[in-house]
Order: C-alpha cells, then structure tokens, then sequence
C-alpha cells in the first residue's frame, strides 16, 4: 500500500480497532520548510526540514489517550495503536469525550475554492536569500540605523489528512512564506529596535523586500529619544500593529474550554453586551488566500461563518465537541488539534467592523494620551477581566505624536475597556484576524 497520508491515517484506525479500542480518530501531517536567516550581508543560519508525524486518538467509554509519532513503519503504527489502548485503560473517565456523530460530520472532504496551497514552485534556497539581502539592505539605508538583527526568509508547505471511526476521512494542503526584519536604531543605552514582516499563502501576494526593510529600520530610528509618560488616566490608541490582541483577549474569554472549566470572565454573558452596539465580531473560514480558512475542524465538522458578537451582544461561544457537550450546546466546529494532542476549541479568521475614522483621526481625538506600537509581557485575570501590561509606542500631544515613549505599564478592565473601544478604518484585510486600530478612553498609564 503507498504511504499516503491518507492511508496512514486509515492504517492508524484499523490499528487501533484491532487493539480494542471502541472509537479512534487519526492525523497525518506531512511538510517540508525552508529558512534563511542574513546578517551583514552574509547567510547565518539556513536550514531545510521534511518530515512526517502521525498522531492516534483513542476512546474506550469515556477514557481517552492519545500517541505520536514520526515512524510511520507498519510494526510502529501497531505498537502505536497498543500503547495507546493501554494508557486510555487507565486513564480518568471524561464523559464529553468522543467522536462526532455521522450526521454531524462536513460534507467538504477537502479544500477545493479556498486557494490554500500556492501552486506555483517552492522558491530556490538562493531566492529566500536574496530576499532577506534586499530586506536587511533596505533597512541599512534608513539613516540612523546602526544594525540590522535579523532578515529572515520562510517557506513551508504542509499536507494533512485526518480519518476516523465514525467514517470521516478528509484532508488538504496549505503554503505559507514569510518575509521579517527586524532593526536597531542608536548606540548604547539609547539603542531601539522594531521590526516589520509579511506572512501569505501565496507568494505573489507577498510585499515587497525593500518595502520591509524600510518599514522596519523607519521604525527602529522613529524610537529613538523614548523616555518615560506621565502617570495618570489617559486616552490609549491602540496602533492596528497591536490592536489585534485586545480582541484576542475577548476571544480567549468566548472560548469554550474556559468557560466550560468556570475561569473565563464572559461565563454566563450569553446575550450580554460586550463591545459597543455598532460593532459585530464575525468568523468567516472560508476566505480564499487566507492562513486561517479550512473546510472541516479537527473533528470533522463543517466550518461554518458565524458571529461571535452581534451588534455589541455577545451570540456564542467557540466550541469544539467535549465543551459544547459539556455546556448542553451544539458545537461550532472550530475544534484545532496536534498529533500528540487531543482536540481543543479555537478561531479561524476574525473580523472586527472597522469604523469611519482614519488613525489620524482618532489620534486628535485622543488630543493627550498614548499611541501603543508595542506591547510588553501581560497580567489578565482571566476571572475578572482584569488587565495589565508593559508598552511602548509615542506621546500624543494636541492630537499629534510628540515623542516616543517606553518603560510603562497600561492597566484597566477588559470588560469595560471593550465596551468604550472606538475603531478606526485601517485593518489590514489579508490576516486572518483583521482588526483596525482602537480607541480606548480612560486608561490607568504608570509612568514617571
């Protein structure tokens, strides 16, 4: 029989079945990957890696145990299967786990329409190479900075298939290069550092090298000169750079497995407001050329778009199977998975509704406040919403940047800061979590 992933996966099932398992899912992963890192002009690091890993699931009642491997030898798979049977034996009794019924299983076996898998050729070692060169070049050409840390060049690509007991058997591939630099500004004490990078699916999509190094050595010597904010309350934009984790944190909070364990500040708020009543939080997987699109969950259900938040009303939790059973709700197919993990619930691609204001806008709205590039290190009770974390980013005068600022602490509570956040217009539209800048009135900053 050929070593398909697909044929793994079934060879996994049948292995599991003849070990005395009661149900089992399977997953095969197979991928190759290029790096290369530049400094000074010259090649640091470079590696290649390939390689295939297998991961079996198995269910006996409500025991569960899961194994992996990167053998995929037919006595390995066997002995795999074993092992596994063995441990769910003595593992604790969870009365959620288990597979999903026929009925509920994603008719797409594939990922046909969602443009995942860039068919041009896999770029040449030599390709990625130039491109970091022209990145780390472009950054050297900014006046005033002095280095450049790291230009690095990605390339991936990975298969998967996944195969079950209850009769699904699915799977598709998925690209990704990347782009990254990252430069540091001044000398000694007063040296700054930040970055810019670009992650697609395709590579057409890609932004330019030079644009990149340019982005990131403009930044670093913009830092330049940071000193310390006054301590007070004050208006805080979040830089669209930076946005994206606010909503994270909202998401975190909506995700089933925490609300189902008790510790997640959104318990209970089904219905309940959440962000301000012109904004929706929708999930869309099925965007084309984007990172976090897919067909099927780990699961083997349909993806489906939802709204997570409906004019400011939360609508629903992120569910995969085990939560939504154990909260009496249908699950929402956004179950993710490993090869040594059982599934757990998590996100696709995320939009927030973007408003009518530009940045700069909002910027003379915040008149004296914060603008946050960057976020350091984080506290967030996950109980109480309660928030608090390291910046940088610039001074704001008059609705103007004044000067860079570093070496301070934002704090406040997620659930009202959500609430008053205002957004701009400035999302960038190819990321899978697609947030614009955000207004937040009021927050505690600890500075001088």
């Amino acid at each position: 029989m050929p070593e398909t992933l697909e044929n793994l996966t079934h060879a996994l099932v049948d292995a599991a079945r003849k070990a005395g398992a009661e149900a089992a899912d399977a997953i095969a992963m197979a991928g190759q990957s290029v790096i290369v890192d530049m400094r000074g002009g010259t090649l640091e690091q470079a590696e290649r890696a390939e390689g295939t890993d297998i991961g079996l699931r198995v269910l006996l009642g409500g025991r569960q145990a899961n194994v992996s491997a990167s053998d995929t030898r037919p006595e390995t798979i066997t002995a795999l299967a074993e092992r596994a049977v063995a441990m769910a034996r003595e593992a604790p009794e969870n009365p959620f786990a288990g597979l999903a019924e026929p009925g509920q299983l994603a008719a797409q076996r594939d990922a046909a329409g969602l443009e995942l898998d860039d068919p041009a050729p896999a770029p040449a070692p030599e390709t990625l190479m130039r491109m970091a060169q022209e990145a780390e070049a472009a950054a050297l050409g900014v006046a005033g900075v002095a280095q450049v840390q790291s230009a690095s060049a990605a390339w991936s690509r990975r298969e998967m298939h996944i195969a079950a007991t209850n009769g699904f058997s699915g799977g598709y591939a998925r690209s990704d290069i990347g782009l990254s630099c990252v430069a540091i500004a001044g000398t000694g004490a007063g040296m700054e550092r930040d970055h810019d990078s670009d992650s697609r699916v395709f590579a057409a999509d890609l932004r330019g090298a030079a644009e990149i190094g340019q982005n990131a050595g403009a930044r670093a010597v913009g830092r330049l000169g940071a000193r310390r904010p006054p301590t007070g309350a004050f208006p805080v934009l979040f830089d669209e750079r930076v946005a994206g984790t606010l909503i994270g944190h909202l998401l975190a909070a909506a995700n089933g497995a925490a609300v189902a364990r008790g510790s997640s500040w959104l318990r209970d708020r089904l219905g309940e407001a959440v962000l301000p009543e012109t904004l929706d939080l929708a999930e869309d997987p099925h965007r084309a050329r984007v990172s976090g699109s897919r067909p099927f969950d780990a699961e083997g259900l349909a993806t489906t778009p939802r709204l997570i938040v409906e004019r400011g009303v939360l609508r629903g939790y992120t569910l995969d199977l085990a939560s939504a059973r154990k909260l009496g709700m249908a699950p929402t197919g956004n179950a993710a998975r490993g090869v040594s993990s059982p599934p757990s619930p998590t996100t696709w691609n995320v939009a927030l509704t973007e408003g009518t204001q530009s940045r700069a806008d909002l910027l003379r709205e915040v008149g004296t406040g914060l603008l946050i590039t960057s976020l350091i290190g984080s506290t967030i009770n996950p109980n109480t919403g309660d928030y608090s974390r390291g910046a940088a980013g610039f001074w704001v005068e008059r609705g103007e940047i004044a000067h860079p600022v570093n070496e301070c602490t934002i704090a406040g509570h997620l659930p009202e800061m959500l609430r008053r956040i205002t957004p701009a217009n400035d999302a960038r539209r190819h990321l899978s979590r697609v947030v614009p800048s955000l207004l937040v009135e009021g927050l505690t900053l600890a500075g001088e």
